[in-house]
């Protein structure tokens, strides 16, 4: 087997990354607007002193959030509206499926909280969903970045379009970037014969560590919409398995249609790893802990994929 890994690189948190970002584009692109619904308000107060008409708190208005972003971008403006993503795409569906897509409106949603990044704060700020609802919508751009690198990276690609683009970020995050130019090819982290796993977003670690001893190939994508079919099917061409498990730090099986869409004219075999669509885990406890009730931490992983290969 061979790894392609690149070397590793100091690691910050995603949030902050968005934030620096942001506070410096603002002075670079007169453009572009920030909506904010006091999440990270105050990570941006230096921001709005030098752009007060471009940094816009709307307090906890989530539908308003949206319909002010529509607003801006109808004026010519590249609106980035953040917040958690249980307050950014599930509050406001209707705003962000008629204000935006139906208007054809483009925007930058930025949301933080991931699927349940914030356990102690309860149900109101899961949203394993997200992915699932804002692909249930035409013309959207999914990036799930895994590291703070390539969370800057894939924003400053979308300030540079006018489209609908949906960055979903996390406070988990992998060792290295691994896609820091923001392509949105697959990357092959590592080869093998028995199969691709395919990991999305801050779940490639976890991956890694899980199929060490395993003869798979290990691929990595940070952008989910459009997902690389053709990158996913050249990875399985080239093992002698066509077998491919699906690992999504969202709802399991979100991508499944698109990797099967890849895969429409090779008989292969699909599993799916993510939070679960069964059952909802009615607990607090620590990020961790919801990892592995879901079956997506590193142990819960190694058991699925080597159980999965062997059989």
């Amino acid at each position: 087997m061979t790894t392609l890994i690149p070397a590793p690189t100091e690691i910050a948190n995603m949030r902050e990354s968005f934030c620096a970002t942001m506070d410096r584009a603002l002075d670079e692109d007169p453009r572009l607007a920030v909506v904010l619904a006091d999440i990270s308000a105050s990570m941006l107060t230096d921001a709005a002193a030098r752009h007060p008409h471009r940094v816009v708190n709307l307090g906890i208005r989530e539908q308003a959030l949206i319909s002010v972003a529509a607003g801006l971008a109808a004026t010519g403006l590249r609106p980035v509206v953040h917040t958690f993503g249980s307050f950014l795409v599930e509050r406001p569906f209707e705003q962000v499926k008629v204000d935006l897509g139906h208007q054809g409106l483009g925007a930058i949603l930025v949301s933080y909280g991931a699927s349940y990044d914030m356990p102690a704060a309860g149900r109101t700020h899961q949203s394993p969903g997200d992915v699932a609802l804002i692909d249930s919508l035409p013309d959207w751009t999914v990036h799930v970045p895994g590291h703070p690198a390539e969370a800057e990276a894939l924003l400053r690609k979308a300030f540079r379009t006018n489209n609908r683009v949906y960055l979903r970020l996390s406070a988990q995050a992998n060792n290295r970037s691994y896609d820091v130019d923001g392509d949105g090819t697959l990357k092959i982290l590592r080869r093998g014969r028995n199969g691709l796993v395919l990991a999305i977003g801050p779940t490639a670690d976890r991956v890694l560590a899980a199929t060490a001893d395993l003869d798979v190939t290990v691929g990595y994508a940070a952008t989910a919409r459009p997902l690389d079919g053709q990158g996913i099917r050249a990875a399985v061409r080239a093992a002698d398995r066509a077998d491919v498990v699906l690992v999504e730090p969202y709802l399991a099986g979100t991508s499944a249609y698109l990797v099967d869409a890849a895969l429409d004219d090779i008989p292969h075999r699909l599993r799916c790893l993510g939070v679960s669509r069964e059952v909802e885990v009615r607990m607090y406890g620590e990020h961790a802990d919801h990892d592995a009730a879901h079956g997506l931490d590193t142990p819960g992983i190694a058991a699925s994929v080597r159980d999965f290969v062997h059989a």
